[in-house]
């Protein structure tokens, strides 16, 4: 027999309002919200979570767990059962792994290993090439959360800077994810500082290689070419004032049709803090200035930035410390809510099926976990409970 939750007196975060009320969950479902509920039997397991927030789960746009090549580091399942331990119950996960998801074959690998090994829904994106556009024209839009283009290089080989490439992949109908430095700057960044510093370059040059220039000429490219082809662009982790510049406030989320995201490490750290911390806050993009910071915060605020994340995938520590210009980063865990996805359910839960989240949600607003719930697609633990079918569009 399935145990019955009764979380009493708790803060529940839900409809974009914040209430105190009692949430009863019967056979892995939400049975009831209420502001006072009642045990109806006693097999139920009462949580008094006074004081305390009660959330949707979560669903993480961007994480990194590693699989394959470098499972050292993380895995599929490790990462999954971190991210469920955290409240996350859905992911998307790119594609810089080796081999890297630059075919459908790996693409699939990947959907198969989480078939059998994830303990949260997922999805994962195909990842850009210079030389993979004719792959990527087959990629199906319910199969796939989105294509990831590296427009600036990070962990894995997958930079794409060839212009002719770049104005076929924004042409495709299909939503497009940028990472977004200009390789050219860092690279000229990058002489400068070894130049400078040899090949002990302190960590206070991250920001200075990885540069507010490095990062606007590429999201404004982004941004540019997404307008000239009318693509559907979502520009990852956002790191400058003055790239919150190229997005607007003005026209309701659900009909934007480019929206960016911004990094909890963005929001937190600031360049003063390298000396203390070093490679423990270096990411790619670099966090920058305190103005910076400041800069994200009214953005995100004001609605310009649609989206919170962190970008799960830690290295190992003794990756971490290593200093050079091409050090390896600390990673992130993310937070996120906007975009329009496929997610297949957990491994544990045996059947697959194609969920597009509410086009209206945003951070913390429960219209998600109500649409959701509507539809009868919530499982135990805050999770997508689908209906026994194979995911329909493979795309091949």
């Amino acid at each position: 027999m399935n145990k019955s939750y009764l979380i009493k007196n708790a803060r529940i975060v839900n409809e974009g309002t914040l209430t105190e009320g009692d949430v009863l969950v019967e056979n892995g479902r939400i049975a009831q919200i209420d502001t006072s509920i009642g045990p109806k039997s006693a097999n139920v397991n009462i949580i008094d979570a006074e004081g305390k927030f009660l959330l949707p789960g979560v669903i993480d746009d961007q994480v990194h767990f590693r699989e394959p090549g470098l499972t050292h580091k993380g895995d599929i399942y490790s990462e999954s059962r971190a991210a469920v331990a955290g409240g996350i119950t859905s992911y998307m996960e790119q594609p810089n792994t080796k081999p890297a998801a630059t075919t459908i074959e790996e693409l699939e690998k990947k959907y198969q290993r989480a078939s059998q090994v994830s303990l949260a829904n997922y999805s994962f994106n195909m990842g850009a090439s210079n030389d993979n556009l004719e792959e990527l024209k087959k990629v199906s839009k319910r199969d796939v959360a989105g294509i990831k283009i590296f427009m600036g290089s990070s962990t894995g080989n997958m930079l794409v800077d060839a212009q002719k490439t770049l104005e076929g992949i924004f042409q495709l109908d299909h939503q497009l994810i940028t990472h977004c430095e200009d390789e050219t700057t860092i690279r000229r960044n990058l002489e400068k500082a070894k130049a400078q510093y040899g090949d002990e370059i302190p960590m206070t040059e991250h920001p200075v290689i990885r540069s507010e220039e490095a990062c606007y000429l590429s999201s404004s490219t982004a941004v540019e070419l997404a307008k000239k082809y009318n693509s559907r662009l979502h520009v990852f982790h956002i790191s400058t004032a003055k790239e919150t510049e190229l997005f607007t406030n003005k026209i309701p989320l659900e009909d934007k049709r480019i929206t960016s995201e911004v990094c909890l490490h963005h929001l937190w750290f600031d360049d003063s803090q390298y000396e203390s911390k070093g490679s423990h806050i270096k990411w790619n993009p670099a966090v920058k200035t305190s103005a910076d910071r400041d800069g994200l915060w009214k953005a995100l605020l004001d609605g310009r930035l649609d989206v919170v994340a962190t970008a799960r995938g830690g290295p190992r520590r003794r990756h971490r410390l290593r200093v050079s210009g091409g050090a390896p980063s600390a990673r992130r865990t993310a937070v996120q809510v906007r975009l329009r996805v496929p997610i297949r359910r957990s491994a544990r839960d045996g059947h697959h099926r194609e969920v597009r989240r509410h086009p209206q949600a945003r951070l913390g607003d429960g219209r998600i976990h109500h649409a959701l719930l509507r539809a009868g697609l919530l499982r135990r633990r805050g999770g997508l409970r689908a209906v026994p079918g194979r995911c329909p569009g493979r795309g091949r």
